[in-house]
């Protein structure tokens, strides 16, 4: 099987909502899932390796393939064949935006391999990626990196990046157990009271504030009326967690639909910003953690998805794993 062109997609986990943000604002995290794509002669060959190996589909119902095949036919291009090899990293099913960064990337690698695109356009990319995933709160930071709010217009998905200030270290909490979003999304009420929604509206607004400026702020800039307890009853571990991080102080949210919990750490005046695991907020977040969680540092990823052109004669299925994160 002849391979004609190959790049390496490299897309980033992902937060979204932020607490009171709702549907609105993510934030790209340093944990990559790395995948080889390939044009060959024909055929279709998937290998998945690291998180979601064995359990992932390796046939056209994989969502890396069915996204490349969107973008493919928006495109107006049918590849003759197709090869993808998969390393992943992000957690399947823990609202780390797995799906999102499965979506950005087959999406992206069409771009980038079709033979009439001279480049990958982030606008047509972006509205096509929130189309396949439902909503661009996760696949607007898995794109472009840092922090995002993202909305939708008549023409489609919109986002706009913020620059993270640099003190903000995140931390997350991840359990063993995993939740669809399709059903945390079911446990949400089909309206809300007024002063909920202004509550919202407040501290959403406050949230961009204080991850640019006033890390001090984010507190009270992540409280959340919407949606966190409304879920709470499809996971009670993590209800109990984001309550007790909270109640000492911590700027704690359910990461997505859950179950991971995020804690947004500030680093001190002399903390190292390259060091995060050693600041002192950090390494408080690290003793609260629960029996049979994961407490992961994960710097912002301020880059987002990056896409590498591959040689031609490159073997995508041998090539030494990426998307460790630090």
């Amino acid at each position: 099987m002849e391979q004609a062109a190959a790049v390496r997609i490299r897309v980033p986990a992902t937060s979204a909502n932020l607490g009171p943000a709702y549907d609105c604002a993510g934030l790209a995290l340093s944990c990559w899932d790395s995948l080889d794509v390939a044009v060959t002669d024909g055929g279709l060959t998937v290998e998945v390796s690291g998180a979601g190996a064995g359990e992932l589909p390796t046939d056209e119902s994989h969502l890396v393939v069915r996204a490349f095949r969107a973008a493919s036919a928006e495109l107006g291009w049918t590849p003759p064949g197709l090869r993808l090899s998969a390393r992943n990293t992000i957690p399947q099913g823990r609202g780390m935006g797995s799906s999102a960064a499965a979506v950005t990337a087959g999406v992206l690698a069409a771009w980038a391999l079709c033979p009439d695109v001279a480049e990958v356009d982030d606008d047509a990319v972006l509205r096509l990626c929130s189309e396949l995933e439902g909503h661009p709160d996760n696949v607007a930071p898995c794109l472009l990196g840092g922090a995002t709010l993202s909305w939708t217009t008549a023409s489609g998905a919109r986002a706009a990046r913020l620059a993270v200030d640099p003190r903000i270290a995140p931390v997350l909490f991840v359990p063993s157990t995993t939740l669809a979003t399709h059903l945390a999304r079911e446990l949400l009420p089909a309206s809300v009271p007024h002063a909920d929604a202004a509550h919202a509206a407040g501290r959403s607004a406050l949230l961009v504030h204080a991850l640019t400026r006033d890390p001090a702020l984010l507190l009270e800039g992540t409280e959340d009326r919407l949606h966190q307890a409304q879920r709470a009853p499809a996971m009670p571990e993590s209800a109990t967690l984001l309550a007790r991080l909270r109640a000492d102080g911590h700027a704690a949210v359910v990461s997505g639909a859950g179950p991971c919990v995020l804690a947004l750490a500030v680093l001190g005046p002399d903390e190292d910003a390259a060091a995060p695991a050693a600041a002192a907020q950090v390494r408080a977040l690290q003793e609260a953690t629960p029996a049979g969680w994961e407490c992961r540092p994960l710097p912002v990823d301020p880059t987002g998805a990056v896409v590498t052109p591959l040689p031609v004669d490159h073997d995508a299925v041998s090539s030494p794993a990426l998307g460790t994160h630090p």
